[in-house]
């Protein structure tokens, strides 16, 4: 299975590794401020490299989440993770998505979307991926706009984030209609 490809400006994405903890702290804590409005508060340890390593090898040993980090010069500018894969009828998962603070409109978020959707497709098998934005996020829902995600709802008290539970608008994105866990013809 090949879980790698090449986005804009040499960047890639490729599997997070244990080794990349301490470029990811270092992006986390430049894009703090930048991230706070759409994300759970994070304690002090997340910003550690020596937890973050372990995070990263717990995510990598899951059976049912796949994570990927955006890297460019061999240091992590993002990440993105589908989570939460579910086999059988579903057949599905959950995507999340982060772009350095330093990097935002380089059209890096899109293109990680578009090749995870891709990957989603073509490597796990998925037949759908599922996505959710604060109400109020417009630049992540233009993200999944461009990518063929629709909005199928709305759910009160979603997540919580910021110190407080918030809504979220829920998207899908349908990558195929072939029948559960089938291969790419």
């Amino acid at each position: 299975m090949n879980l790698t490809k090449q986005l804009l400006d040499g960047v890639e994405l490729r599997l997070i590794r244990p080794e990349d903890a301490e470029s990811f702290c270092a992006a986390q804590l430049r894009s703090r401020e930048q991230l706070l409005p759409w994300e759970p508060r994070r304690p002090q340890e997340w910003y550690d490299p020596g937890f973050q390593a372990k995070r990263i090898q717990q995510s990598l040993d899951r059976d049912n989440t796949v994570p990927w980090a955006l890297v460019e010069d061999g240091q992590v500018i993002g990440t993105a993770t589908v989570s939460n894969i579910v086999p059988g009828p579903w057949w599905s998962g959950d995507l999340g998505y982060w772009v350095d603070v330093t990097q935002v409109g380089r059209g890096l978020a899109s293109a990680a979307v578009a090749a995870i959707c891709d990957l989603a497709d073509t490597e796990l098998w998925l037949h759908r991926i599922a996505a959710s934005t604060a109400t109020d996020n417009a630049r992540s829902q233009r993200v999944l706009g461009k990518n063929g995600f629709v909005q199928y709802g709305v759910a009160p008290d979603y997540l919580h984030i910021d110190g407080a539970w918030r809504d979220h608008n829920l998207y899908q994105r349908i990558l195929n209609t072939r029948g559960p866990g089938e291969p790419p013809a």
